[in-house]
């Protein structure tokens, strides 16, 4: 059960649980593919001025907990080849929206990940440009992924569908349209929780979703994994909430207290700030027993979860 402390004071106990858990070398894998990524023939076939914003959105210094999250999918259900290609795809989806979602026709900020915006640095124009150009190169770096992977075609036309899903109408982009719609109204719990598990939600349960598919699993299996990632999906989002009410811009690392200026409704205006921590727990706790029931529950996968409430940016 969740209590009157912050959500920093979570991160120590997720420390604690986590020790001997090391994740850089995922990063730096997935990091890696980035990187190759940015420099193929891709992006050096676009206009420099837009293939310079996709570097600049791509390469910034984010969390990559969505491919992480991926791999320790895979590996769970049985999948022991390198997936960080895959993998990284779906950072590339996740830097798109975030381009977008920064644009000043949306939120309107200025920084991200301790860095001015995409927007702010290359201009709203060939933000938006690159924005909309990352979502192909994510499809086409997919498909490439996972002929190296040696995933059936009817398996990378899966993992396809995923990401789109994720990032279309039914996920992000909806998602994304109904919180604008909603600024300055006072929304239910219910409709708050529908905007957040379409932009938030949807592409962190893709992300296991993904690694399922890419490692063979059952539907069975991969009904457990969307349990698993839409749960957490929405508990990353009440963190945000929290985060962005109580913590600092130097802390996140982007601008703390957007929410208010943009009358937005979240978890800790209609439920306070230890009831929404209380949610985001019991979110968690849900995430954790549909791997338990799957016989999926690995550390990482349980560690991933709990760190969706317990971060501090």
């Amino acid at each position: 059960m969740a209590d009157s402390h912050s959500l920093t004071s979570r991160a120590d106990v997720v420390d604690r649980e986590v020790e001997g858990i090391d994740l850089a070398a995922d990063r730096a894998s997935v990091d890696r593919e980035l990187r190759a990524l940015c420099k193929g023939e891709a992006l050096s076939a676009l206009p420099a001025p837009v293939a310079e914003a996709i570097r600049y959105s791509i390469l910034g210094q984010g969390k990559r907990l969505r491919p992480i999250l991926m791999l320790a999918a895979y590996r769970a259900c049985g999948g022991e080849q390198d997936a960080s290609a895959v993998a990284a795809c779906i950072e590339v989806v996740h830097a798109y929206s975030l381009v977008h979602d920064d644009l000043p026709c949306m939120d309107d900020d200025d920084m991200r990940r301790g860095s001015p915006t995409t927007h702010r640095v290359h201009g709203v124009a060939i933000a938006t440009a690159a924005g909309v150009v990352m979502v192909p190169l994510a499809v086409r770096a997919a498909c490439d992924a996972g002929e190296r992977l040696g995933l059936p075609k009817a398996s990378q036309a899966a993992i396809v569908r995923e990401l789109m899903r994720a990032s279309g109408g039914g996920g992000m982009v909806g998602g994304q349209l109904l919180d604008l719609e909603g600024e300055g109204s006072s929304l239910s719990i219910d409709q708050l929780e529908r905007i957040h598990s379409a932009k938030t939600g949807a592409l962190i349960s893709a992300s296991a979703r993904i690694g399922g598919i890419a490692a063979g699993a059952s539907t069975v299996v991969l009904d457990a994994l969307t349990e698993y990632g839409n749960a957490i999906g929405l508990a990353f989002q009440i963190a945000d909430d929290v985060l962005d009410a109580t913590s600092t811009t130097a802390a996140l690392g982007k601008t703390a207290g957007r929410d208010v200026e943009l009358r937005k409704s979240t978890y800790p205006m209609l439920l306070g700030v230890d009831r929404a921590i209380a949610r985001a727990a019991s979110l968690v706790d849900d995430a954790c027993a549909a791997l338990e029931r799957a016989g999926l529950r690995t550390a990482t996968l349980e560690m991933l979860a709990r760190y969706a409430i317990a971060r501090t940016s």
